[in-house]
């Protein structure tokens, strides 16, 4: 169970890094691009950025839905013993 803990953290970490990836090399290739207004007054660089802060949450909730109760020790609600 624990590899499968950690092949699934690293494949998050990946699908992470490609989208973290696309900010910086926009920022490297066309910043200009980063200053376009999007959405309500918000530029590219701030809808991006909070996107990368939604994204980083919702991989991390995969990752538990994923991994379950890996190392918790099973039942900590204190059942019958």
């Amino acid at each position: 169970m624990k590899s499968d803990s950690s092949r699934y953290g690293l494949v998050l970490f990946f699908v992470y890094l490609l989208f973290y990836g696309g900010f910086v090399a926009i920022n490297a290739i066309a910043p200009e691009s980063m200053e376009r207004t999007l959405v309500s007054g918000l530029n590219t660089a701030v809808v991006y950025g909070f996107a990368l802060i939604f994204g980083a949450v919702l991989l991390s909730a995969v990752y538990g839905l994923l991994c379950g109760d890996v190392g918790r020790g099973g039942d900590a609600g204190g059942g019958e013993q």
